[in-house]
């Protein structure tokens, strides 16, 4: 599988070469935190290979002293990009950085204990297809 992604400004572009072996909605305070929303959407792979296309040289890496959890973020717009991370450089990828569709589903919620208390009862919620009017 070949799928590309870029940041939000278009000055990153990559491409990512093999398959993901699971998707994850994280509701720890690290995700909820870095991505300023209820979870993080973050594909895993630990045989994909990532290649940058453009702008590397923009791309930033965070890594939360004392922690595994590392976030990789544009330097113009600050868009989440992806992550190659710990010994084995595993690849994180977050699901929103891609501009190619994929057709794997999450596997599972994680952190739950750390779920925000609005984030719940959502799909009782009004939605639109746009914004409101």
């Amino acid at each position: 599988m070949n799928i590309k992604g870029s940041c939000l400004c278009a000055k990153v572009h990559f491409e990512i070469n093999g398959d993901f072996e699971s998707f994850y909605l994280c509701h720890c305070q690290y995700c909820r935190k870095d991505t300023g929303s209820a979870h993080a959407s973050n594909l895993f792979s630990t045989t994909a290979k990532l290649h940058w296309l453009a702008g590397q040289d923009r791309v930033k890496a965070y890594q939360v002293p004392s922690t595994r959890h590392m976030k990789s973020f544009c330097l113009n717009c600050g868009s989440a990009l992806p992550s190659l991370q710990g010994p084995g450089e595993l690849l994180v990828v977050p699901a929103g950085s891609l501009d190619d569709p994929i057709f794997i589903k999450p596997s599972a919620h994680i952190f739950m204990t750390s779920r925000s208390e609005w984030d719940q009862g959502l799909e009782n919620i009004p939605k639109w297809a746009g914004l409101p009017t």
